[in-house]
């Protein structure tokens, strides 16, 4: 019996695993960049395709790392009012520096830090945390949680049928619910017939 053993093997070791899920994980935040003289760049943003066990594996892992990205955007915006425009290694900086000011601003910027580093700890790709703190975070600052939605494919994948689906942010391409137009029936000249007579 797997009492509390939570999750799917997929078939690989424990390392295997983790790497497996990191990589989907960066390659979901990496379809977000700027890629316009990339050779390699994604067909659609926010979007990738894989099965739907790893999508079912993965989603946790980012629906976490964009939390975590909310969070550290939070901490940015509180210690901006104790920040310096001044450019790095000139007079003004330095007796910024040199002030109460920094101390403060360095308190307050801390946790964004931290939540950089925790970001780049779960996903090991640099570039993925810079895409996920400037593209993805600020777009979801006001949604508490279901970053991301899973939908399965008709078609399964070439060679082994296995079930695809597609793993993608949610707020890009949502359906906007249409109410259908209640029908009008207007009053005719002609009274209905009851049945059973011929008219």
């Amino acid at each position: 019996m797997r009492h509390r053993k939570r999750g799917r093997k997929l078939g690989r070791s424990p390392k295997h695993q983790r790497a497996l899920l990191r990589s989907l994980a960066s390659a979901l935040f990496l379809t977000e960049r700027d890629a316009e003289l990339d050779s390699n760049k994604p067909a659609v943003k926010g979007r990738i395709i894989t099965t739907i066990t790893k999508a079912k594996e993965v989603r946790p892992l980012v629906e976490k790392c964009v939390t975590i990205a909310r969070k550290g955007l939070a901490a940015e915006e509180a210690a901006a009012e104790f920040g310096s425009s001044a450019e790095r290694g000139t007079d003004a900086w330095k007796s910024w520096r040199q002030s109460e000011r920094w101390s403060t601003w360095n308190q307050a910027i801390a946790p964004s830090i931290a939540a950089r580093r925790r970001c780049l700890q779960l996903l090991g790709d640099k570039n993925a945390v810079r895409v996920l703190f400037s593209e993805v975070a600020p777009r979801f600052v006001d949604r508490p949680g279901g970053y991301t939605r899973i939908l399965r494919l008709a078609k399964p994948r070439l060679g082994d049928a296995g079930t695809r689906a597609i793993l993608e942010f949610v707020g890009v391409r949502d359906r906007a619910v249409q109410r259908s137009v209640r029908p009008t029936f207007e009053s005719g000249s002609q009274e209905p017939t009851p049945a059973g007579t011929a008219s």
